[in-house]
Order: structure tokens, then sequence, then C-alpha cells
């Protein structure tokens, strides 16, 4: 997502995760991102707009920024990274602007999903 336009917006996030595969697997069946594997140590992911990458170069730690994900339907959301063994930490709650909830994966990375619904 670089080039004009882009200066000072969030072009790439890393995560560095335990199980490139596992990830690839969450992520894929939780929204639907796709992936280009550059090697057994590290896998770009796109949502459809924005890229970052899993790697296992570095210690995985959990925290860090919080990452806000957009949902249409926050319950069906909810219930993909359930399904996909992710845990939902904080259930859906109101917030002026809409709604939201926040979850983490299996390496115990927290982010949130909100919607404007």
């Amino acid at each position: 997502m670089t080039g004009e336009g882009n200066d000072s917006k969030i072009d790439y996030i890393e995560f560095n995760v335990s199980d490139i595969a596992a990830a690839k697997a969450f992520y894929g069946a939780a929204f639907r991102w796709s992936f280009k594997d550059y090697g057994p140590e590290y896998c770009e992911f796109a949502d459809g707009r924005l890229t970052g990458g899993f790697t296992t170069l570095g210690p995985v730690t959990p925290g860090g920024p919080l990452i806000v994900l957009y949902a249409e339907d926050l319950e069906a959301t909810a219930a993909r990274v359930e399904a996909s063994g992710g845990k939902v930490v904080r259930p859906i709650y109101s917030f002026p602007g809409g709604r939201r909830f926040h979850f983490a994966d299996k390496d115990g990375y927290e982010l949130a999903v909100w919607s404007a619904r």
C-alpha cells in the first residue's frame, strides 16, 4: 500500500508468531486474508487493503499497539474468530461511533474489531 497519498498512514503490520501455518489458518478462516510465502520464516498477508507479515525470526511478544479491524457484521465476525481458534476477550460493546469487541489470537496478540452498525 505504498504510493502517493499514503504518507503517515499505517502501511504494514508485522507479527512475530510461533507457527506461520497456524497464523495463516486462523487469519484466513476468521478474516479471509490471503498469503504469499517468502520461505519458511516469513509470510506476507493481505486483507485487500493493507499488507503485513508473519515471521518466526523474533520472539512472540503479545501486546504492543492495538490493531483494529473493521467488520460489517460484528456477531458473525466474532463467531468466525472463535470457530477459528481465537478467544473473544472483551465481548461486543458500544462506544461513541459504533460497537466493537476484542479478541486474542493463538499467540496471545489482542486485536479489536469495530463496526459503525
